[in-house]
């Protein structure tokens, strides 16, 4: 690397004044600050994508790992399976003949059962309370004797 010191960089700024001139030196200092910006944005854009690529490497590596290792599960699966369905078949062939297996018949339908007393119940009293909600029926003639104006006499 260029080992630029304090000194050296005096130098540089002296005979830049010297060559481009007083005028023209601030100017000049910008566009090589706006170039010097860019250029570094360049170099971390450039490293992110190769940082990028390594990690895809990375993960095409674990994803073959992984699948390799499903295969193999999914194999060693199919193994015991058909081992197993051979020691089954022959049970059941060691079974006699008027012995069947039993078999539940299928559960009958019930209704879901949908209350809606209990729904109802669910509510706290105290949230039916402040929001209005009846909670006992009346009837007509309590409802009448109820919101009856009382008599001032």
């Amino acid at each position: 690397m260029i080992d630029l010191g304090i000194s050296k960089l005096a130098l540089i700024g002296a005979v830049a004044l010297l060559v481009i001139g007083p005028e023209k030196l601030p100017k000049v200092a910008r566009t090589v600050g706006t170039l010097l910006g860019k250029a570094q944005r360049y170099v971390a854009d450039v490293k992110a994508e190769v940082n990028r690529a390594m990690e895809l490497d990375e993960l095409k590596k674990m994803r073959d790992t992984v699948e390799s290792a499903a295969r193999d599960v999914g194999n060693s699966m199919q193994t015991h399976a058909s081992a197993f369905e051979k020691s089954w078949s022959d049970d059941a062939q060691s079974l006699p003949l008027d012995s069947t297996p039993y078999e539940a018949p299928p559960p009958a339908y019930k209704h879901p059962g949908k209350n809606w007393r209990l729904k109802q119940g669910a509510t706290p009293n105290w949230y039916k309370a402040r929001n209005g909600v009846r909670t006992k029926a009346l009837s007509g003639a309590a409802r009448v004797a109820r919101f009856r104006p009382r008599r001032t006499s």
